[in-house]
């Protein structure tokens, strides 16, 4: 990790830190008014998986949906540097993608990544593929509508990995998690780390 990337981490480290201090004081409503503005990360432990995954896969085609200020997209972007290859991610929130563009590029890897600013899952179909690694990070009623988008465009042998599995709790998590399970010849496992993370693999 370049010493670039790891002082823009911190700084989101010591952001995320604020943030949960702040929702702990903020009532389900008041969460809900103040969501666009926060983070919603998924964590170091989740980031240094992704990043790990993503090199021992040799993975060099990665579709993110969920960028919001680039979190996770900057331990992508730093694997497929390694690799030789591209991330490219999805938000609807145009500032979202403006922060996380400043990140990516205090960082030296704005040039690893392609953004795409539109709502998923809607925006998927246009994309070229195929894609090695996929990480889900939208809101997860839409989970299972973008599984459904880049399926077709998965590589054989390619990872998924979707967050929020088990924080905070929804119905259409374990709906997410019964439909990848149940697909012929698919592998998929709850990874229990940050908010929970359901690791699949689709056949060669």
């Amino acid at each position: 990790m370049t010493p670039a990337l790891q002082a823009v981490l911190s700084r989101l480290h010591a952001r995320m830190a604020a943030e949960e201090r702040l929702r702990a004081t903020l009532s389900p409503q008041a969460f809900a008014e103040r969501r666009p503005e926060l983070m919603l990360a998924i964590g170091e432990e989740s980031g240094k998986l992704l990043h790990l995954l993503v090199l021992a896969a040799g993975a060099t085609r990665i579709l993110e949906i969920g960028t919001s200020v680039g979190y996770s997209t900057l331990w992508l972007a730093d694997a497929v540097r390694q690799t030789g290859g591209r991330v490219t991610t999805l938000d609807a929130s145009a500032d979202k993608h403006r922060q996380a563009r400043e990140h990516l590029h205090a960082a030296g890897l704005l040039a690893s990544v392609d953004f795409v600013t539109a709502q998923a899952p809607a925006c998927i179909e246009a994309l070229p593929g195929p894609f090695d690694a996929v990480l889900l990070d939208c809101e997860r009623h839409d989970y299972r509508p973008c599984f459904e988008a880049f399926a077709p465009k998965l590589a054989p042998g390619a990872l998924v990995v979707a967050d929020n599995m088990t924080v905070p709790p929804s119905p259409h998590a374990p709906a997410y998690q019964a439909h990848v399970r149940g697909l012929p010849g698919w592998d998929s496992v709850l990874v229990p780390i940050g908010n929970g993370i359901e690791l699949s693999r689709k056949p060669r």
